[in-house]
């Protein structure tokens, strides 16, 4: 008879909201929710949205990760490099209202594993209190769609949940903004995926 025992699952968290997005605590971050300066060459743009549970209700404290390339297709630790003043990295935390926003630019495209080239997307990492596991995404673009009809992993997915994974893109006030919200569970669950 053995006397270990499995050990008790834990969530992920995040338990260390003022190391990770200390900016809500008045310190300064490590990594933001700005990834350009006014100067970053690309098509300058936000990402707005909300998480919500499976209830449809706000998720006040995941925090969300970005990673990208930038508007030529480079990943900053690719070799070659990306753009000097662009390192494709931001995080932010969500607010009361589950809210969330990236300032960046809109990524081009870059090959896959196959060497095809994929639609211009980002990375998504997602934490939050309750998830045993970190989860993982993507942002398409709406206004992508010959790009998005013959990315490698878009095919993938099935056609009616792809929509999951689109933001759509309006003009507010000069600035392009992209809509994407992020549903843990139920009837509009955003697609995730193993990595």
């Amino acid at each position: 008879m053995s006397m270990w025992k499995q050990t008790p699952s834990q969530t992920v968290g995040p338990y260390f909201a003022y190391a990770l997005t200390p900016e809500s605590y008045g310190f300064r971050g490590i990594a933001t929710n700005r990834l350009v300066e006014p100067d970053t060459p690309g098509e300058h743009i936000v990402i707005e949205g909300r998480v919500f549970d499976g209830n449809g209700d706000p998720v006040e404290d995941a925090l969300l990760e970005i990673w990208q390339a930038d508007s030529q297709g480079r990943y900053a630790d690719a070799p070659g490099g990306g753009s000097a003043d662009f390192l494709g990295f931001g995080r932010c935390g969500t607010d009361p209202q589950g809210r969330f926003r990236f300032e960046t630019v809109k990524p081009g495209r870059v090959p896959g594993p196959d060497a095809r080239l994929m639609a211009p997307h980002i990375a998504v990492c997602l934490t939050a209190r309750g998830l045993l596991n970190h989860l993982f995404t993507r942002i398409y673009f709406d206004d992508e769609e010959e790009a998005n009809a013959e990315d490698p992993v878009l095919e993938l997915v099935p056609e009616e949940r792809r929509g999951t994974l689109v933001a759509r893109r309006e003009v507010r006030n000069g600035a392009v903004v992209y809509r994407f919200d992020i549903h843990l569970q139920g009837e509009r669950e955003t697609v995730f995926f193993d990595v």
